[in-house]
């Protein structure tokens, strides 16, 4: 693995990924692909091998001038849901193409979420933040601060 270049890992990750990942024509696939300075999104239907709706930075009508930053990918995650809510699609699968969920592809997802796509999914993560603050504080852990313990000195 050491001799292999980012790209090449990348790419046997996705591959790895589209063995599980299918896009049906109910529930077809969203793709996203990014490069340094542009974020790129696909509803595709992999039964059809068509592609259903589509949005990238590169695209004058989203009025972005950098694309390769959150608020660019946020701005894409909207536009995709709308063109996929327009086209008759309300729930996709995500194929996030081999990169770590974060960073850009997550604000792209969940612009994409927040603007309608996958309803369900976006109450679930709305709840989880809210519930893990309740769990932490108990009042046993409240009663009983932690107490340090006294370095002991060295002794030559």
């Amino acid at each position: 693995m050491a001799n292999r270049n980012r790209a090449e890992v990348r790419t046997a990750v996705h591959s790895r990924i589209r063995r599980k990942v299918r896009g049906t024509t109910e529930r077809p696939r969203l793709a996203v692909y990014r490069s340094l300075n542009h974020i790129y999104a696909q509803i595709i239907d992999d039964e059809k091998a068509q592609t259903l709706a589509s949005a990238s930075t590169t695209e004058k009508s989203l009025g972005v001038s950098k694309g390769g930053n959150v608020d660019a990918a946020k701005k894409v995650g909207q536009a995709i849901a709308e063109r996929a809510l327009a086209a008759g699609i309300s729930s996709v699968v995500f194929d996030r193409g081999g990169y770590l969920y974060h960073g850009r592809v997550r604000a792209l997802t969940d612009a994409a979420r927040a603007a309608g796509l996958n309803k369900g999914e976006a109450i679930e993560a709305e709840a989880a933040p809210e519930e893990a603050p309740a769990e932490a504080a108990t009042p046993e852990a409240e009663a009983k601060p932690k107490k340090r313990k006294a370095k002991a000195p060295k002794e030559e």
